[in-house]
């Protein structure tokens, strides 16, 4: 399978130091091949364009990332620390490495509805992650049982997004991991002050 082969995983991580320093649009396939160190006829062994190593790249690196944050929870108890969990390793996982984070946050985002259609796919498995600890917190009464998922979700993940974007937009001039504990916070208490 091309994905076991070492060239493959040597041209996906040339491309995230590409695309992370030269943008998407003027990412030429030869620059990628040049940083891989292969020929660039070796790139359309494993892709079939520039468009493809972007969406594999993804494939590959979020396949990862989610692995991380499955392993990460599947140990936890209790619900709040699996969101908990979900939410540090995001962070954690992004701010370890700068220039993908510069992928995922600002390159990824292309107005080729093709294109976002190809990446959204590849989020379906995190997003259910997401809604395995929702729906487990309903179950369980952690949660509000009025709550919509789906729509929790949404706010979850956008709010993780735009932490780890302004982080990204900022030069990552702070420690993006200890926002982990304020996301959290929110998440599970809101802004309302509940006075007796």
């Amino acid at each position: 399978m091309k994905k076991d082969k070492p060239k493959y995983k040597q041209i996906i991580d040339a491309a995230v130091e590409v695309i992370a320093e030269n943008g998407y649009h003027s990412s030429q396939v030869s620059k990628i091949a040049k940083r891989a160190g292969v020929a660039d006829g070796t790139i359309y062994l494993y892709f079939k364009n520039k468009e493809d190593i972007l969406v594999s790249l993804f494939q590959e690196k979020m396949g990862q990332f989610i692995e991380k944050i499955e392993e990460d929870i599947q140990h936890k108890e209790k619900v709040e620390d699996k969101l908990y969990g979900m939410i540090r390793m995001h962070l954690q996982q992004l701010s370890e490495d700068h220039k993908l984070a510069i992928v995922t946050q600002l390159e990824l985002r292309q107005s080729n509805k093709e294109l976002r259609l190809k990446i959204n796919e590849v989020l379906k498995r995190y997003l259910a992650v997401m809604d395995d600890i929702l729906h487990e917190g309903i179950r369980t009464g952690v949660f509000h049982s009025r709550i919509n998922p789906k729509l929790v979700r949404q706010m979850i993940f956008g709010m993780i997004d735009e932490v780890v974007t302004n982080w990204v937009m900022k030069d990552q001039k702070y420690d993006l991991v200890a926002q982990a504990e304020d996301v959290h916070y929110f998440i599970i208490n809101g802004i309302f002050n509940k006075r007796e």
